[in-house]
This record gives C-alpha cells, sequence and structure tokens, in this order.
C-alpha cells in the first residue's frame, strides 16, 4: 500500500491508539474527551475469553481484516464488527463472531456488542478512490493515490471519522476500561457522594437485633475530606451477629470484565469486614464473596481481585455456581459479621459498636496497563501552509489537516503495507510503552522505487517493543507553525 502510516497509543476508553494510512481521520476534539446483529445475536460469547476479546471494527477492509488474522493466530478471541456481514464471512470464515453495525449511527452500536470486550482495533474508515471510476479489480486504486485524482465515495471524513469514532467511543468506553479505573463510590468537589445509593441491611431479616447505616461526612475522610461511613451496633442476640450495607441494583447492570478487581480505600477499625458483589438482580441470591482485614486507625488501599471472590450463599460455599460473570454486576455489599463461611467464625469480631469510613470503591485494571483502544487513522499529514506546497495535487488528508485545527503532523514519504500496520496495532495493544502517545510509521524505501517482497525468503517479522520505547514525545505541525518547542 503506498503512503505513510502514523500511529498513536492511548491506555483508555478516550485515549486513542492510532496508526494513520491513507485517508483522513477527523479526530478534533474527542482526543480531548474520550445494524443489526448476525442474525441480531453475540455468538459463541462462552468461547471468547473474557481476559482478552479483542473488537476489530472495520474488520473488511484492508488493515481491519489483516487484524483480525493476526489476532487469531496469537489465539486472542476475536469479535469482527461490520457493516456488510456477507463480505465479512466471505473474508473471514464461518468461525469468527461477527456483529453488524454502522459507526455513524450511533442507535446500531448495541451495548451487548461490547460485553467481555477487553481492548478495541479501529480500522474504520472513508472510502476514496478515482474520480474517473477504476477497474474491478481496483487497479487504479492499488497503484496509490499519486497516480488518480481521487474523491471520497460515500459518508465524508467528519461523518465517519469525527461523529462515528465518536460514538464508537461513548459505546465502548465503559466496557474497555480507563487507566484511573471506574468509581462505584467517590465523592466530587461539593463532597456530594457519585455512585449508587446504599442501605442498611442487618440481621434483624433472621430475628437479629443489630443495627447500622451508611452515613455521609464532608469531614470525616482522609485529610479531612468527604467520606461515606458504614457504622453501627453488632449484636449476636437472637443468634444474630451481622450488619452490612448494600447498593440498589445497578441498572443497567455493570460490565467491569475489564477490571482485574475493586480497590476499597478506607480507614481501618482492626476487623476483617467482607465485600459481596452479586450478578443476579434477585434479593437473596449467591453473592460472591472476598474477606479483608484492616488496620486499625490507618487510611489503607486494599486491592480484592475478582479471582479471589468465592460463590456464597447464606453462609455456605456454593460449589456448582455459575462462574463469576463480571459483564453483569448488579449490586454491591460491605459486611461486618461474626460469621466467614462453612462454620468458621470471624477471628476479629466483637459485639458492640463498629465504625468503617470509605472514601471510595473503584474497579481497577491490570498492570502493567496496555493500551485498550488503536486506532488507525489518515497519513495524509503535512503542513498546508508550507511555502511551495501545491495542494490541488495533495491528498484530501492534506487538503483538510488546516481545517481540521493542525490535528496531524507532518507528512511522511514512503510505503508501508497494510500487513504492517496491522501487525504495529496487534503489536501496540500488548505494549506498555505504546500508551497514550500518537506516532508515525514510514517506510524506509523512497516512493518512486517498488516495495517488493520476496515470498521465499520474507523479511523476520518484528520486534516492535523496542520502537515504542523509543518514542519521543514532540511536534505536530500546528505546532512547528507555531515555532513551539516541546521537551523531548
Amino acid at each position: 500500500m503506498a503512503g505513510p502510516a502514523s500511529l498513536s497509543s492511548f491506555t483508555t476508553s478516550n485515549t486513542i491508539s492510532h496508526s494513520s494510512i491513507r485517508h483522513p481521520q477527523v479526530l478534533g476534539s474527542i482526543l480531548e474527551r474520550f445494524t443489526r446483529s448476525e442474525p441480531n445475536k453475540v455468538q459463541s460469547r462462552e468461547k471468547e475469553s473474557s481476559s482478552d476479546l479483542v473488537l476489530v471494527v472495520g474488520a473488511t477492509g484492508g488493515v481491519g481484516k489483516r487484524a483480525v488474522e493476526i489476532l487469531q493466530k496469537k489465539g486472542v478471541p476475536v469479535r469482527a464488527l461490520v457493516r456488510n456481514v456477507e463480505k465479512a464471512r466471505s473474508l473471514l470464515g464461518p468461525n469468527i463472531n461477527i456483529v453488524t453495525a454502522d459507526i455513524t449511527q450511533k442507535s446500531t452500536l448495541l451495548p451487548e456488542y461490547f460485553e467481555g470486550v477487553k481492548r478495541v482495533v479501529n480500522a474504520a474508515a472513508v472510502i476514496v478512490g478515482p474520480k474517473e471510476g477504476d477497474t474491478a479489480d481496483r487497479q487504479k486504486y492499488f497503484q496509490g493515490i499519486k497516480f488518480f485524482d481521487p474523491e471520497i465515495k460515500g459518508d465524508t471524513p467528519e461523518t465517519v471519522e469525527y461523529y462515528g469514532l465518536k460514538n464508537l467511543i461513548d459505546a465502548v468506553k465503559d466496557h474497555i476500561g480507563v487507566r484511573e479505573g471506574r468509581a462505584l463510590l467517590s465523592f466530587g468537589e461539593n463532597g456530594f457522594p457519585i455512585g449508587p445509593a446504599w442501605g442498611p441491611l442487618d440481621d434483624v431479616v433472621m430475628g437479629g437485633v443489630s443495627e447500622s447505616h451508611f452515613q455521609i461526612s464532608s469531614v470525616d475522610g482522609e485529610n479531612g475530606g468527604p467520606a461515606g461511613i458504614f457504622k453501627g451496633f453488632v449484636s449476636t442476640e437472637n443468634n444474630g451477629g451481622f450488619a452490612s450495607i448494600r447498593t440498589k441494583n445497578f441498572d443497567p447492570l455493570l460490565d467491569l470484565s475489564a477490571y482485574e478487581g475493586l480497590e476499597v480505600r478506607l480507614k481501618g477499625d482492626g476487623h476483617r469486614f467482607k465485600l459481596v458483589i452479586r450478578t443476579s438482580t434477585d434479593f437473596d441470591a449467591v453473592g460472591y464473596t472476598v474477606i479483608f482485614d484492616t488496620k486499625k486507625n490507618e487510611w489503607q488501599s486494599i486491592r480484592l481481585p475478582f479471582v479471589t471472590f468465592v460463590p456464597i450463599f447464606r453462609a455456605r460455599t456454593v460449589k456448582d455456581a455459575p462462574r463469576f460473570n463480571t459483564t453483569k454486576i448488579a449490586s454491591l455489599q460491605v459486611m461486618y459479621s461474626k460469621f466467614e463461611s462453612d462454620g468458621k467464625l470471624n477471628p476479629t469480631f466483637e459485639p458492640g459498636p463498629f465504625e468503617l469510613p470509605i472514601s471510595s470503591i473503584r474497579a481497577y485494571l491490570k498492570e502493567p496497563i496496555t493500551p485498550r483502544f488503536v486506532h488507525v487513522s489518515s497519513a495524509g499529514v503535512t503542513r498546508p501552509d508550507r511555502p511551495g506546497l501545491d495542494l490541488s495535487k495533495q491528498p484530501p488528508a492534506v487538503r483538510l489537516n488546516k481545517e481540521l485545527n493542525y490535528i496531524m503532523t507532518f507528512k511522511l514519504k514512503g510505503k508501508i503495507s497494510r500487513e504492517e500496520v496491522a501487525r504495529i496495532c496487534v503489536a501496540a495493544l500488548e505494549s506498555p510503552a505504546a500508551c497514550d502517545i500518537t506516532f508515525e510509521v514510514k517506510s524506509v524505501i523512497p516512493f518512486s522505487q517498488p516495495f517488493t517482497v520476496d515470498s521465499n525468503n520474507p523479511p523476520p517479522e518484528r520486534d516492535y517493543e523496542d520502537a515504542f520505547g523509543n518514542l519521543k514525545k514532540g511536534i505536530t505541525g500546528k505546532e512547528a507553525l507555531e515555532n513551539v518547542t516541546l521537551a523531548v
């Protein structure tokens, strides 16, 4: 494929790793923020490992289909989001999970398409072709954009690569995870709580007399800040012995599958507590439970990996319980109890008053953190105001750069194959060094020279980790025009 390629990588749903190739991508302000199914279902989700599932958008395009193939060869489960299911089946084969949607139509991006998705490669783009038409096998197009007068076919760059990308980010951001984690309980600058409502659930449900509540304080948190205080009085009378607070059911249910577990920031009182997660909206259902110890009068961040949660029902382990489905979190519960499970008692339990200030509960990402969203973008990236530049002879991305507020960087000359770009995208997904950056890729072979690969003696596959690690922070087209010097 003729033309340069530019890549960026970002960790979260509002950070985009993008590799520019041949068409303009109108990113605009979304860098600051972050149709139908086949047939109306997401297939074989049990076969898709929730720890690895990658969504490839634009999976029938030149880069997208190659990214699918590379991921499959690595044993990574893939879900393909495409507009034309028949074309996708012919290109990708019968064994891939396919969902159909149009990213320019927000209503087609159904929530179930993103369940279990941990990472995204977005290779959707506008279609560019010769104004004068082309052969059935697109010979003019594959010669390269320098050899024909181009025009955009179908949706405009703004439609696909601004609004479409924004729609995709909005649809996927709650599934793929963000670097700072997902807050389930936190406090705003005004001290008001952010998150679901909590209410008491004590042993009175079984005849006991314990009593607790969840109190919001603007001054009893860490460093005099706000906190939610789980406090009360626990009694063992009438065979009781526990107090707890529980959220209302989440609506819709939360998908926390992108995360490693929950982190609780609290001030301990020296007792052992339980955190319970339910995946059913039924009141009396199996609770996936973990116990944790606290240090008296000390603020702590306690991480509770999801793999340590055990299915418990009425203080008994449920050996045949369904797998803990972190894509469907219904409610949370914090408990102080005399009882642990299966007849064991809490060794730190003391009847009487207790108090547990909690400043936050959040889902956290597994470390090292790697990019969650890789975006393939345009490489027609140059400075339109450069003296002597004849814009009429430049690709569309170059002509649009000024109108796009110089979101693109320098134009590069050379050739890079779609296969290479797809490999870079997949490699970026696995590299901590590729997080939160935008970078460009170019060939060392001049545009004027043919680019060929000896099929009998192909070059070895590259290790991109060194390249990612040595990327320098630097200059965009706008910064160059304004003579802004950035630290390297």
